[in-house]
């Protein structure tokens, strides 16, 4: 399915103001480009072959930013790079830091006005664990998805990424710690979009991290998370590939993850995690189950035992997290007491389980929230009508009804 066959699902989304448009710039990012068809190009120039490895070099290894960075190139192919190619495809990068400088939220805005979102968290060593920086990265503008408690779920979805606007955020990072002298340690696909409904590009992008003459970063140190695509998940266990798979799964029970991940009223959440459980054995990589947990919603002793089973005996782990705030979603996030009596069912069923604590919520450092900040405050009406909707699904989920309305046009196919 094309990207453009994907609606923008969000109410919200048709009632903010419109941000104009602007064309992308047609060439393509250097990061995404094979070494074999960058030896094709310099060799039709006349150049040697090698002219290609250096670019390859200038662009992973020295992360370059613009051509002028090309400094091992002659001035007149530096000048047919730039005419050619574009160096870096982040066109401006917004920080805000948070946690003592241990979180940094970056906005990136692409070449046709499009607001994409990375995070990047420092984990100082300490006591048996090695000192590490994880980049949360993007793959799409928006999403499709629509989860209700997720900003980026409020925006809606625009376009899938280019293989390069996934990876430059990637170097970006990397210039960053790189001036601290740090190196990236991990990347997890968990930031705006769903992965598997961008599968090439994603994949392209895991095969030039975990490639050691680009990034260097081993597969295993990368995570691709899901919110329960099933044909993308069969999809990379036939693959093998031996990077983490994470399923954003938020609840057991069908009828509440029609309402917290619409998506499902595609896939019923035993196929997923049927799904998933084929990729563990295929890989011999553990499955991690993020579930949000939003007080009074999917936090009960009921559906922690619901998970509890569908998990039960499985090679998975689990992270309980906390909502973060969305301003315009009627819920709260469950309180730490109730948390970890959720966990203390799954950890007593002999499911590995992790509480994470959000961390820069003072500079909405969760997914998708500085890109609505910017998009715009949505229309009163619209917020009032969305806050309703959820409310009413949600009470319907609760009496362990499922919801019958279609899962949203286009997603998945």
């Amino acid at each position: 399915m094309t990207s453009s066959s994907r609606p923008s699902l969000p109410l919200l989304d048709a009632m903010r103001p419109a941000r104009p448009k602007a064309p992308r710039d047609p060439r393509p990012g250097l990061s995404g480009v094979a070494q074999s068809e960058l030896e094709r190009w310099v060799e039709g120039l006349g150049e040697p072959r090698y002219r290609a490895r250096q670019l390859l070099d200038a662009v992973w290894r020295n992360r370059a930013a613009s051509a002028g960075d090309l400094r091992t190139l002659p001035a007149a192919l530096r000048e047919m790079v730039e005419q050619q190619y574009r160096v870096d495809t982040l066109a401006a990068t917004e920080l805000q830091v948070s946690d003592g400088g241990l979180t940094e939220k970056a906005l990136h805005r692409l070449s046709d006005g499009a607001l994409i979102e990375s995070v990047l968290m420092r984990y100082p060593a300490r006591p048996g664990q090695r000192e590490r920086h994880t980049l949360c990265i993007s793959s799409q503008a928006g999403c499709a998805v629509g989860c209700p408690f997720c900003a980026t779920g409020e925006l809606g979805f625009e376009r899938d990424l280019e293989t390069a606007e996934i990876l430059d955020q990637v170097r970006e990072a990397a210039r960053r710690l790189a001036a601290d002298g740090k190196r990236l340690t991990n990347v997890v696909f968990m930031g705006m979009g769903e992965p598997l409904l961008n599968l090439d590009r994603v994949l392209s992008s895991v095969e030039a991290l975990a490639d050691p003459q680009r990034f260097g970063l081993g597969a295993r140190h990368i995570t691709v998370s899901t919110s329960g695509v099933v044909p993308g998940i069969r999809r990379l266990t036939a693959l093998g590939p031996q990077f983490t798979l994470a399923v954003s799964l938020h609840a057991a029970r069908d009828p509440l993850r029609d309402v917290l991940v619409p998506l499902n009223r595609r896939w019923p959440v035993a196929e997923v995690v049927d799904a998933a459980r084929e990729h563990a054995a295929a890989t011999g990589r553990r499955v991690s189950y993020e579930v949000t947990l939003i007080s009074g919603v999917n936090d009960t002793d009921v559906d922690a035992r619901a998970l509890a089973e569908l998990l039960r005996g499985d090679l998975a782990h689990v992270n309980l997290i906390p909502m973060n705030p969305v301003a315009h979603t009627p819920w709260e996030a469950s309180p730490m007491d109730r948390i970890e009596r959720f966990a203390d069912v799954l950890l007593d069923a002999g499911i590995a389980t992790t509480i994470r604590r959000n961390r820069g919520q003072e500079i909405g450092a969760a997914c998708g929230q500085l890109a609505a900040a910017r998009a715009g405050e949505p229309a009163a009406p619209a917020v009032a009508r969305r806050r309703e909707r959820i409310v009413a699904e949600s009470a319907v989920a609760l009496r362990g009804e499922r919801s019958h309305a279609d899962a949203p046009a286009g997603v998945g196919e």
